[in-house]
C-alpha cells in the first residue's frame, strides 16, 4: 500500500433486484478491525486525530462526509502551517478514502444522518497508544470547506 493518502474509485450496479456498490480494488490485507460512525446532525466535527502507525479506510454507508488529512511534521507539535488536502465522499457513489500513517485526518457529516464505516490495521489497544488529538479548527475550515493555509 502506498504511502500516500488515495481514493480507491468502485462502482454501482442498479437492476431490477436492487443496487450494488463495490470496491473491487480495495484490499483487506492490512485491516484487523473496523467500526462505524453515525453524525445524526452536520454540525459535529471529528478532528484533528493523528496517528503514527495506524492506517485507515473510509468507506460511506450513507449520506456523505467531507474527509480532511495533513501531513504531520511534528507529532509533539506540529506546524499551524500544514495545508491540508480534502475528498468528500459520498454513499451515492462507491469510493474508499485511505489515509496512509504519518496523517492527521478528520471528518464531518454533510446530510444528517450520515454513516460511514472505517478500517484499520491496528488493534484497538495499539491504536489507543497512536492516538494524537489536535483542535479542529486548525488546518481546515469545516463550514466553507477549505484548508486554512492555502
Amino acid at each position: 500500500m502506498t504511502n500516500q493518502p488515495k481514493i480507491i474509485k468502485g462502482g454501482i450496479h442498479k437492476d431490477h433486484r436492487g443496487t450494488v456498490r463495490f470496491v473491487n480494488d480495495f484490499k483487506f490485507t492490512d485491516v484487523v478491525r473496523f467500526y462505524t460512525i453515525r453524525h445524526p446532525d452536520t454540525e459535529t466535527i471529528r478532528a484533528w486525530q493523528g496517528h503514527r502507525f495506524e492506517k485507515k479506510w473510509f468507506y460511506p454507508l450513507s449520506g456523505s462526509f467531507v474527509i480532511a488529512w495533513v501531513k504531520i511534521d511534528d507529532f509533539s507539535e506540529p506546524s499551524q502551517n500544514l495545508v491540508p488536502e480534502y475528498h468528500i465522499i459520498s454513499s451515492s457513489k462507491s469510493e474508499i478514502i485511505y489515509i496512509p500513517e504519518g496523517y492527521a485526518n478528520g471528518l464531518k457529516a454533510l446530510e444528517p444522518d450520515s454513516e460511514i464505516m472505517v478500517f484499520s490495521n491496528l488493534e484497538i489497544e495499539k491504536s489507543a497508544n497512536d492516538d494524537y488529538r489536535y483542535d479542529p479548527s486548525r488546518w481546515f475550515d469545516w463550514l466553507n470547506l477549505k484548508p486554512l493555509n492555502k
